[in-house]
């Protein structure tokens, strides 16, 4: 039973993946010029003459270049990207031209090179040369809707349920994602799109908890860590779908369409039996046990009604010990501060998810402009995630979190610096090499969700999950401004992103190894974990009991901390 609702869970997470990287084929700049009054009648470039514009743009090799057309009135003008200019007193057609000319905005709109894309967002709303800022906002705002939309349906998730959140969001997918095609100008793109990251957000986010309180304690890691290996299927469909479809909206309609098989079953899966218990739900939750335990041919189902007298007693034997349970309770971010031990931890962690969703981002939206096939590049670099979730699973449980972590972190720097001394015509190294800043970055990025859970005490686990879960949307916002810093100096990203990894890998050394250790539940126990015993002063709250837990073993799940 677990199984089947893990994959079709999972399997929406694919759609995910295609949303957020989207953009990388939809919304390219093609090689430009700036369009011409009248019919043209002859075209040079440099030593080559032609008919027609299309056929120059196999020549085209630098932005700095103009092309030179002679009208059927026998005008000449000179086109750049983004002014034309018209030359006086000129009758022979000559590349160079040292007389008079009159410059000219755009007015009559672009030519764009359509060998590689018939069309995308750029040349259909003419985003480029003064409207080129828009063109760049499209990822970056498409970002800060993944960013709200976690906050929001991660608390309407708790509220509302994890069930009502997943029918919602994966069929927002699906609506939006086909929107998006038939806006009808930037502005309505943009605000949908900005609906769809919220919709894809919340979905993810929601699905995390949704299959981590189904799946059993064993798998739990396997479970959770390959969630994101969905994610990167979903960007090799992104370049699947865009090798085979070049018109943006098609393009898009294809994407969305992919994942509607979920869509039309989706409100068949339940409710998960600890939402309903935290509700006091009881005969849904029952109902929803029995049926696992048809499915699972258990002949000794649990009863809610024993699960719930064994919590109560621990929470009679709590109240006994402590009358003022209420106290453990109020807690917010300044806790993740309260010393020193305790504030260099949640600085690293924080750190940690920033570089891994900077550095995660920055190698999967540059991949498109490495050389060579671009395609090819993106799908390589979602099938490279693949096998890092596999070796990150098992190194985490051979060699330790924090073992794991700091290597992979520093190999993902040590690769940035590579790539720097790598020439440009060795396109093929140079797409192997991101390839494995990609793997490195994708291991510290899918273990940090489970190490930030087990660094921190229960008591401020959630939040701690969830503050760095926002540390990782600032990363995901920013890491399209980087990209775009190419630029400047096309290094520059690379940069960046190394000597984010270079100091998040110094800082987790000074991390606790958590693993083979308990769950703290007092901020004093997760202060000593570090070895430090200066702590903030914390009532213990009581622990479940072993009953409680082999209750709730039966069934192969536990409770946890969520991520919002």
């Amino acid at each position: 039973f677990q199984a089947c609702v893990y994959f079709a869970s999972v399997f929406q997470a694919m759609s995910c993946g295609i949303h957020y990287l989207a953009s990388v084929f939809m919304a390219v700049t093609p090689n430009f010029v700036c369009g011409f009054p009248g019919n043209v009648s002859s075209v040079l470039f440099h030593n080559s003459s032609a008919s027609s514009i299309e056929d120059i743009w196999t020549l085209w090799t630098s932005p700095e270049n103009y092309i030179v057309v002679q009208l059927e009135n026998g005008e000449i003008w000179e086109l750049d990207q983004c002014s034309r200019s018209k030359r006086e007193a000129s009758l022979d057609l000559a590349y160079e031209y040292k007389g008079n000319k009159s410059v000219f905005p755009c007015s009559d709109g672009f030519l764009y090179d359509d060998t590689k894309w018939k069309s995308t967002v750029v040349t259909q709303w003419d985003l480029v040369c003064d409207r080129e800022w828009l063109a760049k906002l499209i990822q970056p705002t498409f970002m800060l809707g993944v960013l709200i939309g976690a906050v929001i349906f991660g608390d309407i998730a708790d509220r509302l349920g994890r069930q009502r959140v997943i029918w919602f969001t994966s069929a927002g997918q699906f609506v939006f994602g086909v929107a998006v095609a038939f806006t009808f100008d930037y502005y309505s793109f943009i605000i949908v799109r900005f609906l769809l990251a919220m919709v894809s957000s919340g979905y993810l986010v929601v699905a995390f908890v949704y299959v981590t309180e189904f799946v059993g304690i064993k798998a739990r890691t396997w479970a959770s860590m390959h969630v994101h290996a969905f994610f990167a299927m979903g960007i090799m469909i992104v370049a699947l779908v865009g090798f085979l479809v070049r018109t943006w909206w098609v393009y898009q309609v294809f994407l969305s369409i992919a994942t509607l098989p979920f869509v039309l079953c989706c409100w068949m899966l339940p409710e998960t039996p600890f939402w309903l218990l935290s509700e006091e739900r009881y005969e849904d939750a029952q109902k929803v046990i029995d049926t696992m335990a048809r499915w699972n041919k258990v002949s000794t189902p649990c009863k809610v009604s024993e699960l719930c007298s064994v919590q109560q007693d621990d929470l009679t034997t709590g109240r006994a010990g402590d009358d003022d349970m209420s106290s453990t309770k109020k807690h917010n971010i300044l806790d993740l501060f309260c010393n020193w031990q305790i504030a260099r931890r949640t600085i690293t962690v924080w750190l940690i998810w920033f570089t891994g969703s900077l550095g995660y981002y920055v190698f999967s939206l540059s991949s498109v402009s490495l050389g060579g096939n671009e395609y090819l590049n993106l799908f390589l670099i979602g099938a490279v995630e693949l096998p890092c979730y596999i070796i990150a699973c098992v190194a985490m449980d051979k060699l330790g979190r924090r073992n794991t972590l700091i290597p992979f972190l520093i190999l993902s720097a040590l690769i940035c610096v590579l790539i720097m001394f790598i020439p440009q015509d060795f396109n093929t190294l140079i797409i192997l090499a991101n390839m494995a800043g990609k793997f490195s970055i994708g291991v510290a990025f899918g273990l940090i969700y489970l190490y930030t859970a087990e660094l921190y005490p229960t008591i401020v686990r959630s939040l701690a999950v969830g503050t760095g879960s926002m540390m990782c949307r600032v990363g995901s916002v920013v890491a399209p401004f980087c990209v775009y810093l190419r630029s400047v100096w096309i290094f520059m990203p690379l940069l960046l992103v190394g000597i984010m990894a270079l100091l998040s890998g110094i800082l987790t050394i000074m991390l606790p190894e958590t693993l083979g250790k308990p769950l703290t539940n007092t901020l004093v126990e997760a202060t000593e974990m570090g070895r430090n015993k200066k702590s903030c002063s914390e009532k213990t709250p009581p622990a479940h009991s072993g009953a409680a837990l082999e209750k709730i073993e039966m069934f192969g799940q536990e409770r946890v901390s969520t991520d919002k």
